[in-house]
């Protein structure tokens, strides 16, 4: 498996508080790709990804949530983690727009991999 980078959470929320959501446009392609990277999921691409959701002015979110949550599982399950579904957690908690709340669960899942990539 390739190397995910480990990414402090706190920071990465308050920058993108401070920078009025620019650091969360990063973070979210970050994640993606973080996600393609772990799972081996080609059809993740952070770029692409965050157009289509800029270009159906969101409603591709919630698709790329499921789907974030789907190649999580893989990824637990190729790398023989115990894993659970949060597919459906992610697209509710994207419906009800605390999006940033989905990139702190993905970003603690993924730490969890650059953790165990680590040792």
């Amino acid at each position: 498996m390739k190397a995910v980078q480990e990414r402090d959470i706190v920071v990465c929320v308050l920058l993108s508080i401070v920078t009025c959501g620019i650091y969360g446009i990063i973070w979210f392609i970050q994640l993606t790709d973080d996600m393609k990277t772990v799972s081996g999921d080609n059809s993740l691409s952070g770029g692409r990804d965050f157009l289509l959701t800029l270009i159906t002015c969101g409603i591709y979110g919630y698709y790329w949530a499921y789907k974030m949550g789907k190649a999580e599982v893989v990824a637990k399950t190729n790398n023989n983690l115990p894993s659970n579904d949060n597919s459906i957690l992610y697209l509710i908690l994207q419906i009800v727009g605390l999006g940033i709340v989905n990139y702190c669960l993905m970003q603690n899942e993924l730490n969890g991999f650059a953790k165990q990539n680590a040792q």
